[in-house]
């Protein structure tokens, strides 16, 4: 019998919950203008300029750990709250760095902003797994983070209509946005959460002695370097497609921004709405084998500078990457049971790869150009691939 992909009790749950992946998906995503906003307006190499995601993603790395103890004695509904407070905080920080005009005190903002999505994150992505049958819990977390994708695809489109044009705010996107995230955390105080205590019981035994301790566990330990890296690739290929696409005299800056939205960032959502309904169908561990083979390929050709062929391949490659975050995660949370909130905020680590990608990759873009580069993501992708061979492997046996 088909199992339902959300427990009918939880079904409201899962809908609010679900609206937070919009959040800070639009917040990872107008990082990409802001980046070649500043490149040009501050006249800095793209090697500083990523610098914007190193401090956002530096946030992650520092609050994860806190975030994950915090949650674990106060409830993932908390989490949520503390999580909106920064991030609103952080978003209106941008109005007085435009008045100063500093790009320290812009990195600032967004150090602050990160924190809160750390909190957000390793609140709501564990949370999603557990609102249903342990079988569909990637299905389940690939369909709440569509809308994360929503999030990204909007984005862009938003601040590059904002930024990219004559007397821009580069504080504007942020004020609204900051403004919206508060309200939301208005909202929260005023509805209750169902607290989920994890039980693995129906793991048996065997499962709970095999997790006694994440730092024996090899596959959440695989699965927490295997995130590092998709960070690192994800974030990478984000934050320098508008340059690829306008170093390469593809585009001008508003058609590279519109296709980041309506080609890239609109694949990267559909795929994972269709990698949700495949894996309901299929095991979460196959569809990643096939993904992640399909990453590298079309890493391998944007590399191989092969004209349109490489563009087309760029925008391709969203699609396929689209489910590993999620599928990932969830596959490294199976079977943990009572560590699971503990094992959350080591996995909420990994976005530090979105601090250590964009730094390697513009510095690379700066040395050998911007097409070389992509030797970055392409790294990252091997090590995702390897990953799931492994992780199918090992569900075989």
């Amino acid at each position: 019998m088909k199992k339902a992909l959300v427990e009918k009790k939880y079904l409201a749950t899962f809908i609010l919950i679900t609206s937070l992946f919009f959040m800070w998906g639009f917040a990872h995503a107008i990082l990409d203008v802001l980046n070649k906003h500043f490149q040009e307006v501050l006249e800095m190499t793209k090697t500083r300029s990523a610098l914007v995601q190193v401090m956002l993603y530096t946030g992650y790395f520092t609050m994860a750990i806190p975030a994950g103890l915090f949650i674990s004695r106060r409830g993932y509904r908390a989490g949520v709250i503390v999580g909106l407070l920064l991030y609103g905080i952080g978003s209106l920080l941008f109005i007085p760095g435009e008045w100063l005009m500093s790009f320290e005190f812009f990195l600032f903002s967004l150090f602050v902003i990160g924190c809160g999505l750390t909190f957000l994150e390793t609140s709501a992505n564990p949370y999603v797994t557990e609102l249903g049958a342990r079988q569909t819990a990637a299905a389940r977390l690939n369909m709440a983070q569509s809308f994360n994708g929503l999030g990204a695809m909007c984005a862009p489109i938003v601040g590059g209509w904002l930024i990219f044009r004559d007397n821009a705010s580069v504080a504007l996107p942020y004020m609204g946005l900051g403004i919206f995230v508060l309200l939301a955390a208005v909202v929260f105080t005023r509805v209750r959460l169902p607290e989920i205590h994890e039980d693995d019981s129906a793991a048996g035994s065997a499962e709970k002695a095999r997790n006694a301790s994440l730092a024996r566990n090899f596959a959440f330990i695989f699965g927490v370097f295997a995130l590092f890296c998709y960070e690192i690739s994800e974030i990478s290929i984000n934050s320098f497609f508008i340059n690829y696409a306008t170093d390469g005299n593809w585009f001008d800056k508003p058609t590279a921004t519109t296709l980041l939205s309506l080609g890239g960032l609109m694949l990267f959502m559909v795929g994972r709405v269709v990698g949700s309904l495949v894996m309901s169908r299929v095991k979460a561990e196959a569809v990643l084998v096939v993904c992640a083979t399909a990453t590298v390929v079309t890493t391998a050709i944007v590399v191989a500078d092969c004209g349109a062929l490489s563009m087309g391949a760029l925008i391709a490659g969203y699609f396929f990457e689209s489910i590993m975050f999620p599928t990932i995660f969830a596959l490294s949370l199976r079977g943990l049971g009572e560590k699971t909130k503990r094992a959350s905020s080591f996995l909420m680590m990994t976005p530090v790869g979105g601090a250590v990608g964009p730094w390697l990759m513009g510095w690379m873009a700066d040395a050998h150009g911007m097409v070389l580069s992509f030797v970055v993501p392409l790294a990252g992708f091997v090590v995702v691939w390897i990953y799931s061979i492994f992780t199918l492997k090992n569900s075989k046996q």
